[in-house]
């Protein structure tokens, strides 16, 4: 033990070996424990070896993997917005194929008074209509 009990990175009379040797010292911890993370290390680019890399290394991951608008969540909005632009394509047509109609029917009565009867059941004062449902197998 030292004189006064204390550690040599506290001891006021121990000289100053800089800030990083006292936090190893303090941390009873060496520079050469982290020797394995250092080998693997080796292995990054410079660039992501720097903490400013591993900031962005962070970064990418975070928006790639846990963002609101992460990879997974693009792919599949994209898939969606293929659905739909399909869609959009399928009710132009029937837009379009419903204005025609739109358009004979405003022009000949005698095909407004059939849509009328075939679609909402429609009649005169003095007719009966009857609705003949197929059986079902």
């Amino acid at each position: 033990m030292h004189e006064a009990g204390l550690h040599p990175a506290i001891d006021p009379r121990t000289p100053d070996r800089g800030i990083r040797d006292r936090a190893w010292h303090t941390l009873a911890l060496s520079p050469h424990t982290f020797g394995s993370v250092n080998k693997l290390l080796q292995y990054l680019p410079a660039r992501l070896r720097n903490r400013y890399g591993a900031v962005v290394l962070g970064l990418l991951a975070w928006v790639a993997l846990f963002d609101r608008n992460d990879l997974w969540t693009t792919w599949k909005n994209h898939r969606e917005l293929g659905r739909m632009e399909g869609q959009q394509e399928w009710y132009a047509q029937e837009i379009m194929r419903t204005k025609e109609q739109l358009h004979e029917l405003g022009s000949d009565t005698e095909l407004l008074e059939k849509f009328a009867r075939e679609r909402y059941l429609m009649k005169r004062d003095n007719e009966d209509i009857f609705v003949l449902v197929p059986e079902k197998d």
